[in-house]
């Protein structure tokens, strides 16, 4: 497709999730998606456009103002269609040309396409023969926005228009539909792991004292974008020194200091799908003894929690058993005493203390992307394994996260080409002394 970066997803795994969809809806069910808004700064500026996963999921279109509408009979049967902007001289001049109706039907596998000036027409004709309507509406349990989205705003209309209908939120379907990825989301996200992991390695012989982590991130947007990537699939976060036990620090407006710690979290987007690696490295190229025990201790938790993540295990019971092994490396490492884990409830809170976030996340069309409440690993799924310590009064923060593929056997690492261990780092690094 002409207007791609990247190599799109057939049509015919969408026209397969638009099935799958309506399979799960009651007869005359009405279903509508729209695109993310594009969101304003200041003046005449705007932010760049970030798809809606959800609508992506469903046609495979990553262009503004584009709307999806199903209407679903009996036995799953499902009409589709497809409301795009209308291209137009204006539009070409400044912005250029958008998906033309045709493009869009090769893209999506949906044949109905018509311009966005259809929409009130649509909408109230399907309306009228629905008895249920699904709408798109993010519910993420960590989703802590004031700002109305797109959806929110256009289901509002909807429902001071048709105040009677029965309205429901796809998110618990399409949740747990997206929790298990088919053939060529994995073929997206292994390229996306691929761009993230590599474009991490080449830019690790350039690292050194005083390098600013302003300048790590722009060495890491050349390496991604010249690899196809539009952009980092989040804003990064390269934080050195006392920073690294800011679990979300992203300014990345410092000067590493010679015996600093680096820690990067980071990925690369492709094809709407995201990348998510972090890694932590020396800013001289060598660990001092207690960096390289501390950084060793949260190695062994991720190969534990990889070893458990097996198909049929449940994600909390997973969890659980991870900080369990995490308490035993803070024993290790002299932050926690054998008495402290004496903890009645089995939780063990005092570990908290020293790495306070879970080991793992579905990965795919979102960064932390939706799923149902605590699932159960199987085969398909894709996962982040992410265990770290952050010990504020050393100004040492050590977190090392990878993403993986669940096989029948085990998992598969979609990032080999990132060093993990001590000696590779820094091998690597002094490659470029």
């Amino acid at each position: 497709m002409k207007t791609l970066r990247y190599t799109p997803i057939p049509a015919s795994f969408y026209q397969a999730t638009r099935d799958t969809l309506a399979s799960r809806l009651p007869d005359r069910s009405l279903v509508v998606v729209h695109a993310n808004d594009v969101y304003p700064t200041n003046a005449d500026g705007t932010m760049q456009h970030h798809q809606n996963a959800d609508l992506h999921y469903l046609t495979g279109i990553d262009q503004e103002e584009t709307i999806l509408i199903m209407r679903v009979g009996a036995n799953g049967q499902h009409e589709d269609t497809l409301l795009l902007r209308e291209t137009n001289e204006r539009i070409v001049i400044w912005e250029g040309a958008r998906l033309t109706r045709e493009e869009a039907s090769e893209l999506s596998g949906i044949r109905d396409v018509r311009w966005t000036s259809e929409y009130q027409m649509l909408v109230a004709e399907a309306a009228s023969a629905a008895e249920y309507v699904y709408w798109e509406r993010d519910v993420h349990p960590r989703r802590y926005t004031d700002v109305q989205t797109r959806n929110e705003r256009m289901l509002a209309a909807f429902e001071s228009n048709y105040a009677k209908m029965k309205i429901r939120s796809l998110y618990p379907i399409l949740a747990e539909m997206r929790l298990s990825k088919g053939a060529p989301e994995i073929t997206q996200l292994r390229e996306a792991c691929k761009i993230t992991g590599e474009g991490f390695a080449a830019i690790l012989p350039k690292i050194k004292p005083g390098m600013g982590e302003f300048e790590m991130e722009a060495l890491l947007s050349g390496e991604y974008i010249r690899r196809s990537s539009r952009k980092f699939s989040f804003l990064p976060i390269i934080a050195s020194g006392p920073d690294t036990c800011v679990l979300h620090y992203i300014s990345n407006h410092k000067n590493c200091k010679d015996g600093d710690l680096i820690l990067f979290d980071i990925g690369a987007e492709y094809g709407g799908y995201a990348g998510d690696m972090s890694r932590t490295i020396p800013a001289n190229g060598r660990f001092s003894p207690r960096q390289k025990a501390v950084y060793e201790a949260v190695l062994a938790v991720h190969r534990y929690a990889a070893s458990i993540m097996l198909p049929g295990v449940r994600k909390a019971g997973y969890e659980r058993r991870v900080r369990a092994r995490m308490a035993q490396e803070l024993v290790k490492l002299g932050l926690l005493s054998p008495e402290q884990l004496q903890d009645k409830g089995g939780d063990l809170t005092c570990v908290r203390k020293y790495y306070m976030h879970s080991a793992s996340h579905s990965l795919g069309l979102d960064v932390h992307d939706v799923c149902p409440e605590d699932p159960v690993f199987a085969v398909g799924q894709v996962w982040t394994i992410e265990p770290g310590i952050y010990i504020p009064e050393e100004n040492l923060g050590v977190r090392i996260e990878t993403d993986v593929l669940i096989h029948p056997s085990g998992v598969e690492d979609l990032i080999p080409g990132a060093p993990l261990e001590v000696a590779d780092i820094e091998r690597l690094m002094r490659a470029g002394a």
